[in-house]
Formats: C-alpha cells, structure tokens, sequence
C-alpha cells in the first residue's frame, strides 16, 4: 500500500496541466512558446490569466492530493513525503517526456497539507520578494530559503536536510533564469514586452 501511493503521488503530479490547457484551449504546445517552461508563470506569459489561473489551481491540487493521501488511509508517514514525489513529477512528469515545470505551485499544494504554517511563511516570502524585486525566479528561489531558515531555527520543524536540498533543487530548476539575468535578458513580471508572447485562443471569442 506504502509504494503504491508513494507511486501515485509522482504520477499526480506528471499531470501536465499547462501542457493539456495549451494544446486543449490554444492548440499550441506550451514549450515551444515564451520561456518554454510548462508551468503558471509562462501559462501567464503565453495563454493569459484565464489560463494561468487554470494552471495554478490544479497544479496546487496535485500536490494538495499527494500530500492528503496518507492520512486518507491513515498512514503513520510524513505527509510532505508524498508531496515532495508531485513535485518531482511536476519537475519531471512521465507523461510529458520529463520535462515539467518549475515546483512552486505543487510545493504550495503540498505545504498547505502537510503544514498550513510553513505554507503561510513559504508563500509570503514568495510574494514579498517577487513584489520588491519583479522577478519571479527571485519569489520562486526565496520558497526554498524560507523553508530551509525557519526550520534551522525552529524546535517544531525539523526538515533541515531536506529543505537545504530543495533549496539547491529550485536554484537548478530557475539556473536558466540565473543565466538570463547575469546576461540581462531576464523579464521582470511587469515587462510590457511580455504581451508580445501572448496567443490567441482556438476558439477567437474565448477570453482568456
């Protein structure tokens, strides 16, 4: 049973959402378009608001999901456990040749299960950074050291091997990010030029 639904977590989050709302609502794959990231920022920059929201509320439930298996069954393991393995397939999904989005969105699924508080520390990190600084990547990178600082110093936390991975294992997912930025071809997300990616849908009088 354990392996099972360690299983099925990866294989909930390997769901594509932004994949399926680009070839289902656009007829257009996703990674041929903007930053070719698969995940809500580029959903934004590509497909819209409409689209972006689509995105970001299913991919928050992958790792919701992943994450309240075990206590479903009333498994006597780490919730975070089963959300870490979505976001690996959301990272890496099987059933879109592994190439996947960026983690935050599932990780945010996760943490809200898993630990409601970290989820609130997480995430307005998250949104503090990106509003100081513009960028995303800045927000996205920030999750991780969030977690990893809060837990260093908390008696209640205790994941601190496993958020200074993930910490590094977001600073490798946004390494593309990194290197536009040192080259200063990084969009900052108020970029106005960011309208320029942007597809119309299949259906002329969708908005979204």
């Amino acid at each position: 049973m354990l392996w099972l639904l360690l299983l099925s977590s990866y294989l909930i989050g390997s769901i594509p959402t932004a994949l399926i709302v680009g070839k289902l609502l656009f007829g257009v794959d996703i990674r041929d378009h903007g930053s070719k990231n698969p995940g809500a920022t580029n959903t934004l920059r590509v497909l819209g608001k409409g689209s972006a929201v689509i995105v970001v509320l299913v991919d928050i439930g992958k790792g919701a999901l992943a994450a309240y298996l075990p206590l479903h069954f009333n498994l006597s393991v780490e919730p975070l456990y089963f959300g870490l393995l979505a976001v690996i397939g959301h990272c890496y999904p099987i059933f879109a040749g592994f190439r996947g989005g960026k983690a935050i969105a599932t990780t945010a699924g996760t943490l809200a299960v898993a630990n409601f508080p970290l989820a609130l520390i997480a995430f307005g990190t998250f949104f503090l950074v990106i509003f100081i600084s513009k960028y995303v990547f800045f927000g996205s990178i920030s999750v991780g050291l969030s977690l990893l600082i809060y837990s260093y110093f908390s008696s209640e936390v205790d994941f601190e091997l496993i958020f200074l991975f993930f910490t590094f294992f977001l600073i490798y997912l946004h390494r593309s990010n990194i290197r536009n930025l040192i080259l200063g071809i990084e969009p900052k997300i108020n970029d106005k030029n960011l309208i320029d990616d942007r597809i119309p849908p299949k259906n002329s009088n969708l908005k979204m």
